[in-house]
C-alpha cells in the first residue's frame, strides 16, 4: 500500500459485492484494519437520492473514484441496481443487457486509464444464508443487522442467483475479472480476499 502511495502509478478500485450475509461488511472492516485507512476511501452506495437520479446512472460512482496512489473500496457498486431490479422483475432483459454492456465499457475505460479494478463476489448457498440470517436474528446484539428486505430476497434466492450468474459471466473480462469467494467460512473468506488484494497490488 505504501509503495502504491509513494509511486502513484495507478488507482485501485475494489468492488465488494455478493449475497446478503456472505461477509461483505466484515471484509471491508478487515481491509481497513490491515492497511492504513487514511489512504483508503470506502464508499457505501444505497438507493440513489433524488439529485443522483436526475443525473447519468454512473455519475455518483465517477465522483467516488480514487486518485492514483489511493485505494477506493466500493460497498455496493454499479452492479447492485441492475442486479436487484432484474431479479425483482423491474427491469426488462434488453435493458439489463444494455446496462451490463455499459458497465463493461466503463470498466474497460478505467483500466485503459491505468486503474486496477478488483471485483470480489462473496457467495453463500441458500441453506448457509438462511442459517446466517437466523443466527444473527436470534442474537439481541446483531438482530438489527437482519432486515425484512433480506428475508424477502432470501425467498427469491434462486431468481437472484440466476441473474447474478448471468451478470458475472457477461462482465468477467480480461481487464476486470470477477473473483468469487465462498463466504461460509470466516477465516477462509478473509484469507482469500486478503490474498486477492495483495496479489493484485
Amino acid at each position: 500500500q505504501f509503495d502504491l502511495l509513494e509511486l502513484k502509478q495507478f488507482a485501485v478500485v475494489v468492488l465488494i459485492n455478493g449475497v446478503d450475509k456472505a461477509g461483505k461488511g466484515e471484509t471491508i472492516n478487515l481491509l481497513n484494519e490491515w492497511m492504513d485507512p487514511r489512504h483508503i476511501e470506502t464508499w457505501a452506495f444505497d438507493t440513489p437520492t433524488a439529485g443522483e437520479s436526475e443525473r447519468p446512472f454512473m455519475w455518483r460512482f465517477w465522483r467516488a473514484l480514487p486518485p492514483r496512489g489511493k485505494i477506493g473500496v466500493f460497498f455496493g457498486s454499479w452492479y447492485t441496481d441492475p442486479l436487484v431490479r432484474r431479479a425483482e422483475g423491474q427491469m426488462k432483459r434488453h435493458v439489463f443487457e444494455r446496462r451490463l454492456e455499459n458497465i463493461r465499457h466503463f470498466e474497460r475505460m478505467l483500466v485503459a486509464e491505468g486503474a486496477l479494478v478488483l471485483k470480489l463476489w462473496f457467495h453463500l448457498s441458500k441453506a448457509a444464508q438462511k442459517q446466517r440470517l437466523r443466527e444473527l436474528g436470534k442474537d439481541p446484539l446483531t438482530a438489527w443487522r437482519v432486515t425484512p428486505d433480506e428475508w424477502k430476497r432470501h425467498d427469491k434466492y434462486d431468481r437472484y442467483v440466476k441473474v447474478v450468474a448471468e451478470a458475472l459471466r457477461e462482465t468477467s473480462t480480461g481487464e476486470a475479472p470477477w473473483q468469487v469467494i465462498d463466504g461460509s467460512d470466516e477465516r477462509y473468506r478473509a484469507l482469500t480476499a486478503g490474498r486477492a488484494v495483495l496479489a493484485a497490488l
